[in-house]
């Protein structure tokens, strides 16, 4: 055996923690059956000691960063003088460790000889946990009691054995069992292997000594945080941002508010006075939030720093029980990505004033989440969930990312090919949209739309969507981003939808969304020239939208900038600012006097 202070065999022993975390998450993704888990990857995996502290995250949501630890202390409450081997938890309920119902939590605890040692854990998003709406994550449900089944910490298998009760309650309840329990063996396939990988580790170094190790992943990574918080600057740092509504009560904003405190080597991140808990179903858990602000953090931390409890101990979040950031039953949540995606932009619109070389605009506001359901002509149902977002604000050396998904997520694409396979919808547009995307030096991401028509004799659309009366911000001189655009068959009716809203679809409609542009960094007349003829090139900006914003005027005929022209239209757009920042009584004086 070797010595525990081994720098070498730590390191050895680290890798291999994170590769089986890792491994369980390719796990998910070769077995699971829904699209939301195959295509969208809105999973995670996760390895825990014995106590449940958190080592090792796989490379997957950002968004799930604070959802363990908390998933892990309910089933330590309620279990932890009840464990056996052979044993395997669940749970989904919100006020009881879980983040929205869909999320449903599976964690089994490994032995060795007998003494537990460690936890497999996965998180994956079902696309279906039975509700008022198909999908399960309607904006505009009011209750937890109309978003789905609640499953409190329960043992799903008790010494091997199989909770058929349970197993047959999920049944009756979900709209696509087969499926649904697809997503199970899928998560449960993924803890095998877990367990699998972690005997080879223990045959390997002994338990005594993976325990030390792990319980050492843990506090390196506290001292890594806390060495690169240490050099940050000292200081307290405010921002506000708003949500446009919660989808009950149109117009009416709802506020996020966050406070950064750093000291030293510990960061506090508080969101007194973010608004109180709303009627619609866009409320937050804790974890979530944490999460939140766990993801802002590690955005302006060093590369290298393992994902586990040690970065949360150098990071201590508040959030008051009651507001929208932490809801208390019967707060509907099954919509609350919308909510943790949009404090996550303003997270960064606190850190970029404490480091403004490296922190980047607001996005397209986060993921959209969208859902068609409904029955086949044969009364077999049908669940199409799509999470979508592709546009990064813009970031102090370089321009937003377009296409990509937000940082929050790590989310992919579904493919077209499957979704018209498996579902009555057909995607008539997926392509990007010009002059959406915020100005500046550094121009924000490019959003795009896409067209569903929907082919079933009837069903149910479900949009979840934001940032079309508060705009993605830029920063320092950059310009907001345009805003998001929801349509009802927009070559014949071209009906304007709400951001949040639940309607009847019937064979032949058709539902557009246009993404939020992401907002711009820097002064837009300090932009390359070449970059704006780039953009007007990739028809990714028009030549108007160029001269207007920019400055640049583009030569259409020879396709390239007309330096003379833009240098002279950029010179009496500075003049115009000018003059417009003289005070009015000082420019009423500058006039000639009417005789």
């Amino acid at each position: 055996m070797s010595d525990k202070r081994d720098p070498i065999v730590f390191e050895l022993f680290k890798n291999a923690i994170f590769s089986i975390a890792d491994e369980m998450a390719l796990t998910v993704f070769r077995t699971t059956y829904s699209g939301v888990l195959k295509d969208n990857m809105d999973y995670s995996t996760g390895f825990a000691d014995a106590d449940g502290k958190l080592v090792a995250q796989g490379l997957t949501l950002p968004g799930h960063l604070g959802s363990v630890p908390t998933a892990m202390q309910s089933i330590m409450r309620h279990y932890r003088d009840d464990m056996q081997p052979g044993d395997v938890f669940i749970m989904n309920d919100p006020f009881d460790g879980g983040m929205h119902l869909p999320d449903i939590f599976v964690f089994k605890p490994l032995y060795h000889e007998g003494k537990r040692l460690a936890f497999a854990c996965t998180v994956c998003h079902h696309s279906d946990v039975g509700g008022r709406v198909a999908g399960s994550n309607a904006s505009d449900s009011t209750e937890i009691y109309a978003e789905g089944l609640r499953i409190a910490p329960l043992k799903l298998y008790d010494r091997g054995t199989l909770n058929t009760t349970l197993m047959t309650i999920i049944e009756k309840n979900v709209r696509l069992p087969v499926q649904v329990f697809g997503d199970l063996r899928a998560q449960l396939a993924a803890c095998y292997i877990a367990e699998k990988q972690f005997a080879e580790l223990v045959a390997k170094y002994g338990p005594e000594q993976t325990a030390y190790y792990m319980n050492e992943t843990i506090d390196y990574a506290e001292r890594l945080t806390r060495a690169a918080i240490e050099g940050l600057p000292d200081g307290e740092w405010s921002f506000e941002d708003w949500i446009d509504d919660d989808g009950i009560d149109y117009g009416k904003p709802i506020r996020l508010f966050v406070t950064i405190t750093k000291a030293g080597d510990q960061m506090r991140v508080d969101w007194t006075g973010t608004s109180p808990q709303v009627k619609g179903a866009i409320n937050n858990t804790l974890s979530y939030t944490k999460a939140a602000a766990y993801t802002g953090v590690r955005s302006v931390l060093p590369q290298g720093i393992p994902n586990n409890e040690g970065v949360f101990r150098a990071i201590e979040v508040i959030c008051p029980p009651g507001t929208v950031g932490n809801g208390v039953l019967p707060a509907a949540c099954a919509a609350r990505g919308l909510t943790g995606f949009r404090m996550v932009d303003c997270m960064f619109g606190a850190l970029a004033m404490m480091l403004p070389e490296k922190v980047k605009a607001a996005g397209d506001g986060g993921n959209t989440g969208i859902s068609i359901g409904g029955y086949h002509a044969d009364r077999k149902p049908f669940v199409y969930v799509d999470f979508t977002c592709g546009a990064w604000g813009a970031r102090p050396w370089a321009d937003g990312l377009d296409g990509n998904s937000h940082m929050f997520a790590n989310m992919a694409s579904h493919s077209i090919e499957v979704t018209e396979a498996e579902h009555p919808i057909q995607l008539l547009a997926y392509e990007f949209v010009p002059d959406k995307a915020g100005a500046g030096k550094y121009r924000g991401g490019v959003p795009f739309r896409r067209d569903y028509r929907f082919l079933e004799a009837e069903g149910v659309l479900q949009v979840r969507s934001d940032r079309r009366d508060h705009r993605p911000f830029g920063l320092y001189g950059g310009s907001p981003g345009q805003p998001s655009e929801n349509y009802f068959n927009p070559e014949t009716e071209h009906r304007v939808l709400p951001g949040k809203f639940t309607m009847n679809v019937k064979s032949g409609d058709v539902f557009r969304h246009v993404l939020a542009g992401a907002g711009g960094w820097g002064d837009p007349l300090e932009r390359d020239p070449a970059a704006v003829l780039r953009d007007v090139r990739n028809e990714l900006l028009s030549p108007a939208k160029a001269r207007f914003d920019y400055g640049v005027v583009i030569d259409t005929v020879r396709w390239m900038v007309d330096v003379a022209a833009t240098e002279k239209h950029r010179a009496q757009i500075r003049l115009a600012r000018a003059w417009r920042e003289v005070p009015k009584v000082q420019r009423d004086d500058a006039l000639p006097q009417a005789r």
